[in-house]
C-alpha cells in the first residue's frame, strides 16, 4: 500500500526564534510578527462624539455629534466663542472626559474601552497636555516638574534629568531649573508646562488655551515655541480664541454650540497644497506659507525674515483689524493675518 501524495509540498519546520530549519544550516527568512495595530496616517480620528454636562441648572449639550481627523504632523486649531465646547472636545480626545456617544481612535487604535489606568499610561507615553493655568506642582522645582512625567513613564532618573535639562535649555529656562514655579512669570511658567508636556516625546500635543492667561509678549513666546516644534513634525491640536495663535495652524476648525461649523485649510489656501497631498509629510517638508505678518515671521524664527522692530506698524490686542476669532472675525480674520 502506497502513501497518498501530499496536496502541497511541506515547508521545513523552523526552529522558533532562530530563522533556521531543523537539521540544516541554511537560513530561512522569517516574516516579522504583525503589529497589533498598524500605525495610521491619522493621529486622531473621532466620530459622532457627544457629551452632555449635567448640573443643578439642567443638562448642557457641550459636544453634539462631532467628527474630527488630525493627520500625523498636522497643526490643527479649534476656535470659537467661550462656552462653545472647544475644551470639552479636547478633553474627550485626551481621555480626560468620556463621551456619552461616539468613538475615538489614536494612531488607528480604538480607545473607547480603555480604563482610567490605561488612559493614564497612554497620556504619559503618547499624549502631552498643556493647560491654560499651567497646573505646575507648586512645591517642586522647575526641573522636578519637567522630570516628573518622564519618571512616571518609567524613564531612568539620570535620563529624565538630562531630558529635562535639554528642554529647559532650549526653551531659555536653563538658569531657572532650581527655581520654584511661584518665582516665574506667567510666560515662563507656560514654557515650563510646555517642557513638561514634551519631555516624553509624545506623538500628540494637546494645548488648551495655552496663552489664555498671558499678555501679548507671553502669547508670542507660546506661538514661537509651538511653531518650532511643529516644524520638527510634532502633531498639535490647539484650542484657542486668539487669532494670532490660530493663524499659525495648518487648519482652523471653527466650533459653535457644540458643532463644527467650518474647517479651513490655511496651509492649502496659501500654498495650493491640499490635505491629501500633505498626509504623511512632516512640517519641515511642507511649503512655507507666504506671509507679511511681523509676529508670525518672528515666531518662525528665521533671521532672514525677522522684521525690524522699529518698523512694525502699531497693532491692537486682537492683532490686525481688532477682531479676534472669538469676537466674530472667523476664518476671514485668520486669512487677513496671513496677508
Amino acid at each position: 500500500m502506497t502513501d497518498a501524495p501530499d496536496a502541497a509540498p511541506r515547508t521545513p519546520a523552523v526552529a522558533r526564534g532562530t530563522g533556521r530549519t531543523r537539521g540544516t544550516a541554511d537560513p530561512v527568512p522569517v516574516a516579522p510578527a504583525p503589529e497589533s495595530a498598524p500605525r495610521s496616517e491619522a493621529t486622531v480620528r473621532a466620530t459622532g462624539l457627544v457629551k452632555t454636562h449635567r448640573g443643578e441648572g439642567g443638562a448642557a449639550r457641550a459636544v453634539r455629534g462631532v467628527d474630527l481627523t488630525v493627520r500625523r504632523g498636522e497643526f490643527v486649531a479649534i476656535t470659537g466663542p467661550s462656552g462653545a465646547g472647544k475644551s470639552t472636545l479636547l478633553h474627550l480626545v485626551g481621555g480626560l472626559q468620556r463621551p456619552d456617544a461616539g468613538s475615538v481612535w489614536l494612531d488607528g487604535e480604538c480607545v473607547d474601552d480603555y480604563s482610567e489606568a490605561r488612559w493614564a499610561v497612554l497620556r504619559r507615553r503618547r499624549i502631552g497636555i498643556v493647560f491654560q493655568f499651567f497646573n505646575l506642582v507648586s512645591n517642586l522645582t522647575v526641573a522636578d516638574n519637567v522630570e516628573l512625567p518622564a519618571l512616571l513613564a518609567g524613564t531612568s532618573p539620570r535620563k529624565a534629568r538630562q531630558e529635562s535639562a535639554d528642554l529647559l535649555e532650549e526653551l531659555g529656562l536653563g538658569d531657572r531649573a532650581r527655581s520654584m514655579p511661584g518665582e516665574l512669570s506667567g510666560g515662563e511658567q507656560q514654557r515650563v508646562a510646555l517642557a513638561r508636556a514634551l519631555v516624553n516625546h509624545p506623538a500628540l500635543l494637546l494645548a488648551d488655551e495655552p496663552a489664555g492667561s498671558l499678555d501679548s509678549r507671553g502669547t508670542r513666546e507660546v506661538m514661537r515655541l509651538l511653531n518650532r516644534f511643529h516644524r520638527r513634525g510634532q502633531t498639535i491640536l490647539l484650542v484657542t480664541h486668539d487669532a494670532r495663535l490660530a493663524s499659525a495652524a495648518d487648519r482652523v476648525v471653527s466650533f459653535f454650540d457644540g458643532r463644527v461649523v467650518d474647517d479651513a485649510d490655511l496651509a492649502g489656501d496659501r500654498t495650493g497644497v491640499g490635505p491629501g497631498d500633505r498626509t504623511g509629510r512632516t512640517a519641515a517638508d511642507r511649503p512655507r506659507r507666504p506671509t507679511t505678518d511681523p509676529d508670525e515671521r518672528e515666531a518662525r524664527g528665521d533671521p532672514d525674515e525677522r522684521p525690524d522692530r522699529e518698523a512694525r506698524p502699531e497693532r491692537d490686542a486682537a492683532g490686525r483689524g481688532g477682531r479676534g476669532v472669538g469676537d466674530g472675525g472667523g476664518v476671514s480674520s485668520l486669512l487677513e493675518l496671513k496677508e
